[in-house]
């Protein structure tokens, strides 16, 4: 299961980090953070 957390903050991350390049700053922003709840490194919102 934390295996599957980290792909999913990295495409979280990436795509956030994509999203601002594209120009849409607060999205990107909002995927970023989101990412970075999601992984096991963060603070899970799976695991509480």
């Amino acid at each position: 299961m934390a295996f599957i957390l980290w792909i999913l903050a990295v495409i979280l991350v990436v795509s956030g980090i994509v999203t601002i390049f594209r120009g849409q700053l607060l999205f990107g922003i909002v995927l970023i953070i989101v990412g970075l709840l999601v992984g096991p490194g963060g603070v899970s919102l799976f695991t509480k």
